[in-house]
């Protein structure tokens, strides 16, 4: 029977199916309450990491299944393009602010991150890590690997990151009273990602397209930019 469960531990239907699971679990919670602290993601991870903790299940056991989830990031990621088909003429009115805001905030990200990290005495392995914590996991992996950087530590820093910016990006609009939807949706997605735009995608379709617009975008001047700003301020 041990040998049986063992088995199935290490095999990729655990991994695919607790984190099936979870995510479906945390999603009824937050359909339940509509509390941004219950997001489905977030709950999802607690979940596992309270069962692989309290079973002394390792990650790779784990991850048996969870790196075939993790590869369809690539794919999931391609299907926000479809909103932003639907706005594809709001976007030929606004370009030059579209481009310049993303450019602007994508610099920003990489510049801070790196200042706070001299603030807090983090090492140059530490800093480099962080410093895609901004863009897609798939680009942010590439980007890490380029500087030198450990890619198990910047896919934390994205997902915290994502997972913030489900949590305060709506909260920061209000509180600075932005109201644009171009602007709004822009502004999640280029300091949080994908998760970023799950939750702009709850607030309107505007907001979905141009966030899932600047994920792409973003990814791709973080590329160009944070090798260069990285050298120059590390």
């Amino acid at each position: 029977m041990n040998e049986l469960i063992y088995s199935l531990v290490r095999s990729p239907i655990f991994g695919i199916g607790i984190s099936i699971s979870t995510f479906y679990a945390g999603n009824l919670l937050y359909k339940k309450t509509r509390s941004p602290v219950m997001n489905p993601l977030l709950l999802s991870m607690l979940m596992i990491i309270a069962l692989l903790l309290s079973f002394h299940i390792t990650f790779e056991d784990y991850n048996q299944g969870g790196k075939f989830i993790s590869f369809f990031l690539g794919p999931a990621t391609v299907i926000l393009a479809v909103p932003l088909y639907k706005k594809i003429n709001l976007f030929k009115e606004n370009i030059i602010p579209i481009i310049g805001g993303i450019g602007i905030g994508s610099a920003a990200g990489i510049v801070s991150i790196i200042i706070m990290c001299k603030m807090f005495g983090l090492d140059e392995l530490l800093s480099v890590s962080i410093i895609p914590k901004s863009v897609t996991t798939p680009i942010g992996i590439e980007i890490s690997n380029q500087l030198g950087g450990l890619p198990s530590i910047t896919v934390a820093a994205i997902v915290f990151t994502g997972i913030a910016g489900i949590l305060l990006g709506p909260q920061v609009c209000r509180l600075f009273r932005i109201h644009d939807e171009v602007a709004i949706g822009i502004a999640i997605g280029t300091s949080s990602h994908a998760l970023g735009t799950t939750k702009a995608v709850e607030i309107g379709e505007t907001e979905g397209a141009m966030s899932g617009l600047a994920i792409g975008i973003a990814g791709l001047i973080t590329v160009f930019l944070a090798p260069i700003l990285a050298k120059l301020l590390l």
